[in-house]
């Protein structure tokens, strides 16, 4: 956050006077810390992939988000699916990611350590490990409080279009600067 910060505090101290009720709820309906050692493997996963829940109702009450890791093999790849109407966001924190999307999986896209990718409602794809060696290791979080996979039946095309980000900040390779 930027810019200045100024807060007027009153010597009247009856304003935050907490009450032992409101310690108690808080102290149990707070902020959660969930140890990465314990984090739950029983949550709807894809061939290919092992998926563990972090954030989610049954273990923290939550009720909008649910979050946890992936990793993938090496040289591995999940199964064609998609999350129904849940929007995905996965944080890449080692190895190779490549996605593949569409109808077909015809398009294709790369992701490295500190990458973000970001999965629609709804749209067909697949989860690669693009490293022989190395396992993908990712955070994962969906925009809803349940877990959805919805596996798909899809004949995948041979050779899937790359796809590059590009917008108005990020030009093409080919475009003159």
């Amino acid at each position: 956050m930027s810019g200045s910060h100024d807060h007027t505090h009153s010597q009247n101290h009856s304003h935050s006077h907490h009450h032992h009720h409101d310690d108690e709820r808080w102290k149990h309906d707070g902020v959660r810390v969930i140890p990465g050692n314990q984090l739950d493997p029983n949550v709807p996963s894809t061939a290919g992939m092992d998926r563990k829940a972090a954030i989610n109702f049954a273990r923290v009450g939550a009720q909008k988000l649910w979050a946890g890791t992936v990793s993938i093999k090496p040289d591995a790849k999940t199964g064609a699916h998609h999350h129904g109407h849940l929007e995905s966001i996965i944080y890449v924190v080692k190895g190779k990611a490549r996605m593949r999307w569409g109808e077909k999986l015809q398009f294709t896209a790369e992701a490295g350590p500190g990458d973000f990718i970001f999965v629609p409602p709804y749209v067909p794809h697949q989860e690669i490990n693009a490293s022989r060696d190395e396992v993908l290791e990712c955070v994962l979080v969906r925009s809803d409080g349940e877990a959805v996979a919805i596996n798909l039946d899809i004949e995948p095309i041979e050779k899937p279009e790359t796809v590059l980000w590009v917008d108005p900040v990020h030009r093409h390779p080919d475009e003159k600067k």
